[in-house]
């Protein structure tokens, strides 16, 4: 039964009905990916769980002030100082943006700096179903008002507007990611098996998985609650394409074999699945599961995130294995032009570099693997470095993006905090004690008078610090341990810095949550797999060393050459999840193809024999997977650039190093203990020559 499935799409009838399938799906689903832009939730405040304070606050003010708005801080500047005239353009632009749609309320200001060498207005901004993307057109409105018949005077619009209005640029890059992410699968792709026409069936059968996991999404996301934005999108381009694209090179990797051995180009495909689809469904389900832990998470964004890219690596295998086979089948030999595998022609092995990577580690397996061990462990030091402890708004671009240089002309000629206070929703009774107890914390510059409606009172705080910064969220926790000390205020703190704190701590909060039990779930997956306990303990401990060397030779990359101001709080977990499922993936790739030589040959050969047969198309798959997310440096992004050096980096320490060199000599040296307490376990090792022969190639037709 499980043979007559695997064969499916290969059938010659079968293939054009997969076919045909494929594409009736692909009309809806174009249409539906689409409007995935519609659904996003790019506001820190949609991320938060809806017991978090600073969200209570948003629910408790919106009876003194419109809800979802940010502020926009406009800021002039002459470095000669500012003339009258300049004085009456603010004034007259200040009533121009009256006239935005969008902008709600009376602008406050504008305010000369009391160097004289600034102006400030603040504009309050509401945030429509359109969300951050109406918000940019308004910020870009307020540019073209201010900007003409300036006469030399600065403008710039900083804030948590100009901040939404600058990240929703950054993240219009999307389309180039896509296409970069595309060209390095199609150069690997080249590289690795030198044909001009293979690279365009995986490219197409990515491009169809990638649309249609869009459209399911977008489904959730209006329908189920599912919460995604703009960070979602890219993660799931890189995703889809670097993981589908390795389902791709496993499979063709197998048929080709096969079509040495068959003259039919069906039954050669129907063998290929047969006999690679359980080490692919087994990876893909080993990821989407770790993915999915993510709903864990009490971060929304986080909790989103999980699910969306779950639904790429199953859309992702599902085109793997049927839409694939049926194209490669529909095309016939001719594919693989110029190098056409014929029939009855020697199954190509890798005798090379693997092969005599495996004889080396042979030699002394057991000096090996300690040595490899302690190596990493020295790079994993760096972990100790990392700070992941937020980033505030301007640091969060690799570049210096208008908002930036706005909130630095700000910074300069007032107080940092100016424009974006905190908020302070009370019970009216107590509204007077609650304003002293807020007038006296360190980092708090002014307090305004309540304003009280209903019973309840709102006042607000402006910091001294830079409202994105760690210095001001640390004034947050202040404000909040002394306004809850009073008795029956039911005080509670918000606003933007609040709300970044909130998000911060939910942040830490899920990876002290989250990651042991990743570890616990894919523990528990590989132990059914390979039916064994001391292969998947050794696994696991394999992939959390490679992660923790990933981690710190990021973290070091990050301090002292890329010179970030730090990581967000969500990066550590981000990284672990993606490198431990994709990291446990190449080593089922590659121990399931152990464990069926083992059956045959015994252990030692079967490491042997599984490092030489894998390493190439395992090798060119973790290029691949490093390439796309390599590729998200392409964004001008901090969160962005780190997730994707550390996941490609630990990507490919995980093939070159950890799964060729590490596990191979775990494996050498513990023999068959590796599958105690299976019955393969019992199985001794019978003497074997050290090098791959071809007269082998029969018996090893069931692998």
């Amino acid at each position: 039964m499980v043979r007559k499935m695997a064969a499916l799409p290969s059938g010659r009838v079968a293939k054009w009905v997969i076919l045909a399938l494929w594409v009736a799906l692909l009309v809806p689903a174009l249409m539906l990916a689409g409007k995935l832009g519609d659904v996003e939730e790019n506001d820190n405040s949609a991320w938060l769980p809806s017991n978090a304070e600073s969200t209570k606050v948003v629910d408790r003010a919106e009876k003194f002030q419109p809800a979802d708005t940010l502020p926009a801080i406009v800021v002039y500047d002459r470095p000669e100082g500012i003339t009258n005239a300049d004085m009456a353009k603010a004034r007259a632009d200040a009533e121009a943006f009256k006239g935005i749609a969008n902008v709600v309320g009376q602008p406050q200001g504008p305010l000369k700096a009391q160097d004289g060498k600034a102006i400030q207005t603040v504009v309050q901004v509401h945030k429509d179903k359109s969300g951050w993307d109406g918000i940019g057109k308004v910020v870009d409105a307020m540019t073209k008002a201010g900007e003409a018949n300036a006469g030399g005077l600065g403008f710039h619009v900083t804030g948590p507007a100009g901040y939404a209005s600058d990240s929703i640029k950054a993240f219009s890059g999307g389309g180039g990611l896509t296409t970069i992410t595309a060209l390095v699968v199609v150069v690997i792709l080249l590289l690795t098996y030198r044909s001009p026409l293979l690279p365009l069936l995986p490219l197409l059968t990515v491009g169809v998985a990638l649309v249609t996991s869009e459209a399911v999404i977008y489904l959730l996301a209006k329908n189920a609650g599912l919460t995604v934005n703009k960070q979602t999108s890219f993660i799931l381009t890189v995703l889809v394409f670097g993981a589908a694209t390795d389902y791709a090179l496993l499979l063709i990797s197998r048929y080709r074999e096969e079509l040495g051995r068959h003259e039919d180009r069906h039954e050669a495909m129907a063998e290929a699945l047969h006999r690679s689809s359980p080490a692919i469904i087994a990876s893909a389900a080993t990821v989407a599961v770790s993915l999915m832990l993510l709903m864990l998470a009490t971060l929304n964004s986080t909790k989103g995130l999980g699910p969306a890219c779950a639904v790429g690596i199953l859309v992702g295998l599902l085109a793997m294995v049927t839409l694939m086979p049926a194209l490669l089948v529909i095309c016939g030999r001719w594919i693989f032009w110029p190098v056409k595998p014929s029939y009855g022609s020697a199954v190509a092995t890798d005798a090379g570099l693997w092969t005599r990577v495996g004889t080396a580690v042979s030699g002394r397996p057991r000096i090996v693997w300690i040595g490899t061990a302690l190596v990493l462990g020295v790079m994993a030091i760096g972990v100790f470095g990392l700070k992941a402890d937020g980033l505030s708004a301007q640091d969060q671009f690799t570049n210096k993006p208008q908002m930036a240089v706005g909130e630095e002309i700000q910074s300069r000629h007032f107080p940092a905090g100016s424009g974006d206070p905190i908020y302070v929703v009370a019970e009216a009774a107590s509204a007077e004690q609650v304003k002293t107890a807020l007038s006296g914390v360190p980092g708090v510059a002014d307090v305004s008078a309540p304003m009280v409606k209903d019973g309840e009172a709102i006042m607000l705080g402006e910091l001294e610090d830079d409202p994105s910064s760690t210095a001001a969220m640390r004034t947050v926790e202040r404000v909040r341990t002394a306004v809850h000390r009073i008795e029956g205020a039911d005080a509670r703190v918000g606003g933007n810095t609040a709300i970044a704190f909130d998000a911060q701590e939910a942040a830490a909060r899920d990876s002290k949550v989250i990651i042991p039990i990743v570890l616990v779930v894919v523990f528990l997956i590989l132990t059914l797999l390979l039916r064994a306990i001391v292969a998947p303990l050794l696994l696991m401990a394999t992939v959390v060393l490679s992660f923790g060397a990933a981690l710190g030779v990021s973290s070091l990359m990050f301090n002292h050459v890329f010179h970030f101001a730090g990581a967000e709080a969500s990066f550590p977990l981000l990284t672990f999840v993606f490198l431990v499922a994709l990291g446990i993936d190449y080593n089922i790739f590659l121990v399931t193809r152990v464990r069926e030589v083992t059956v045959l040959q015994g252990t030692r050969r079967g490491a042997l024999l599984g490092l030489s047969t894998t390493g190439g198309v395992i090798t060119s798959a973790g290029l691949v997977l490093a390439g796309t997310f390599a590729a998200m440096a392409s964004l001008p992004l901090v969160f962005a650039a780190e997730l994707g050096f550390a996941v490609a980096f630990g990507v490919l320490l995980d093939t070159m190093i950890v799964r060729s060199v590490l596990v191979t000599a775990l494996t050498l040296d513990v023999g068959r203990w590796m599958w105690w307490p299976s019955r393969l376990f019992r199985h001794h090792d019978t003497p074997q020559p050290p090098v791959v022969e071809p007269s082998l190639e029969p018996a090893l037709r069931g692998m």
